[in-house]
C-alpha cells in the first residue's frame, strides 16, 4: 500500500513512538492521583512532554501553559470559547473553527481567492471595534495554503485583538512562534507523528480561558470549585498519559530529526507530484502550487469523475490511500467552486517512487 493520507493521520509513526506507547502502558499509574513509582512516572513524563512542545513552540519560559486535550477539535473549542464579542475568520477554516463559531454567533467570514488564498488586508478590514479575536488556520488542510500568522499576529497585536491559531496541518512541519498568539491549538496524531487522542493548546502569556469541563484534579478535593491554576485549570480528569508518552516521543523525533528536513522531504514529493500533473488533460489542481512556502498537501478533480469514485479507484486498482470529499472545509471548496476533491497529503516517510506511482495512477485514470 502506498499511503498518501497523513493529513487525516500519520500512518507511518517512528518507532520511537511505537516503543515509548508499550513502555508506558506496562509501567505508567494515573499522573497526580499517587505517590508511588508508576504515578510519578507519569507525572514526570507529562512534565518533560510539555517542556518539549513549550520548546517547539517558542514558549519554552512557561511550559505549564501547554494544556493537553484529546486533539485539536477540543482544544479549539475551548480557546474560541473564552472570547467575548465579534470573531473573524476566513472560508479556509476546518469545521473544528466554523461549527463553534456558528454556535455562538457573531462573526464574519473573510473570503478566498481563486487560489485559496487570504488577504491581510480583507482581515484587517473584517476587524471591528467589537471584535474580541482573530481565529484562522495555519496551513488549509485542502489547499496546503499557509498564511502568514506572524503578520496577522501583528496586526492583531495592534488592533487590541487575539489571534487563535488552528495548526492542526502546520504542527511538527512548520516553524511556529507563540509570540503574538492567544492560543495555538494543534493535534498530535498528524505531522507530530503521536497516537490518535493526543493534542493540546499552548496559551499566550495574555490569555486564560474559562474551562469547558470540570471534575478530577488529584488535589484539592474539597474545594467546590476547580483549581484555577494552569495546566490543571483546564485539564479535568486522568491524562492520556499512554498517548501523550508516545506524542513527547514523536515530538523529540522531530527535534533530533529537524524541522526543515522533515518538511522539506514532504515538501518536494508534494511538488514533484502537483508539477508532474500540471499539465495532464482533465485534472485540475487546486492551491498556490507556486508559493515558496507550502504544507505538503494537493488536492484534485478529474473530469467526468466524482472524488469518492477517484479515490475507490486508486485504493482497489493500486493500493493508493487517499481522502475524497469535502474534508470538513466546506466554505474552502465553495471558494474552489467544487463540492469535493481528492487530497494527497504527502510525509517525509514517503519516497519518489511512491509519488511517481501516485501520478501514473492518476494520469491512467484519467485518461481513461
Amino acid at each position: 500500500m502506498i499511503y498518501l493520507d497523513n493529513a487525516a493521520t500519520t500512518l507511518t509513526k517512528p518507532d520511537c513512538v511505537k516503543k515509548a506507547v508499550l513502555r508506558a502502558l506496562d509501567t505508567f499509574g494515573n499522573a497526580s492521583r499517587g505517590a508511588h513509582t508508576p504515578a510519578l512516572d507519569a507525572l514526570r513524563m507529562l512534565m518533560e512532554a510539555r517542556i518539549a512542545l513549550a520548546s517547539l513552540f517558542g514558549l519554552s519560559d512557561d511550559p505549564m501553559r501547554v494544556v493537553f486535550t484529546p486533539n485539536a477539535t477540543v482544544a479549539l473549542n475551548i480557546a474560541i470559547a473564552g472570547i467575548n464579542g465579534h470573531i473573524v475568520s476566513t472560508a479556509a477554516e476546518h469545521n473544528s473553527v466554523l461549527r463553534p463559531i456558528y454556535r455562538r454567533g457573531n462573526y464574519t467570514i473573510v473570503p478566498c481567492d481563486r487560489l485559496g488564498c487570504i488577504s491581510i488586508d480583507t482581515i484587517s478590514s473584517a476587524i471591528r471595534p467589537d471584535t474580541g479575536a482573530v481565529v484562522l488556520t495555519h496551513a488549509s488542510n485542502v489547499t496546503g495554503n499557509v498564511f502568514d500568522i506572524q503578520s496577522i499576529g501583528e496586526l492583531c497585536a495592534v488592533r487590541g485583538v487575539r489571534l487563535i491559531v488552528d495548526a492542526a496541518q502546520s504542527a511538527g512541519l512548520l516553524p511556529i512562534e507563540i509570540k503574538n498568539i492567544s492560543a495555538l491549538c494543534f493535534t498530535g496524531h498528524k505531522s507530530l507523528f503521536g497516537p490518535q487522542g493526543t493534542g493540546g493548546l499552548c496559551l499566550g502569556a495574555d490569555y486564560m480561558p474559562e474551562a469547558l469541563y470540570v471534575g478530577g484534579s488529584g488535589h484539592h478535593s474539597f474545594d467546590h470549585k476547580h483549581p484555577w491554576q494552569l495546566p490543571d485549570a483546564l485539564e479535568a480528569g486522568t491524562q492520556n498519559a499512554h498517548g501523550i508518552a508516545g506524542l513527547l516521543a514523536g515530538v523529540q523525533y522531530i527535534q533530533s530529526t529537524g524541522l526543515s528536513t522533515i518538511h522539506n522531504q514532504a515538501d518536494v514529493l508534494a511538488r514533484l507530484f502537483a508539477h508532474s500533473l500540471a499539465d495532464t488533460p482533465g485534472v485540475t489542481l487546486y492551491g498556490d502550487l507556486d508559493a515558496p512556502l507550502r504544507a505538503p498537501i494537493i488536492c484534485i478533480n478529474i473530469e467526468g469523475h466524482d472524488s469518492a469514485q477517484v479515490a475507490s479507484l486508486l485504493f482497489e486498482r493500486y493500493g493508493i490511500a487517499v481522502r475524497s470529499g469535502a474534508h470538513c472545509a466546506p466554505l474552502m471548496h465553495d471558494a474552489l467552486k467544487i463540492s469535493g476533491s481528492v487530497r494527497f497529503s504527502f510525509s517525509h516517510f514517503n519516497t519518489r517512487e511512491e509519488t511517481q506511482s501516485a501520478v501514473e495512477a492518476v494520469r491512467t485514470l484519467a485518461g481513461r
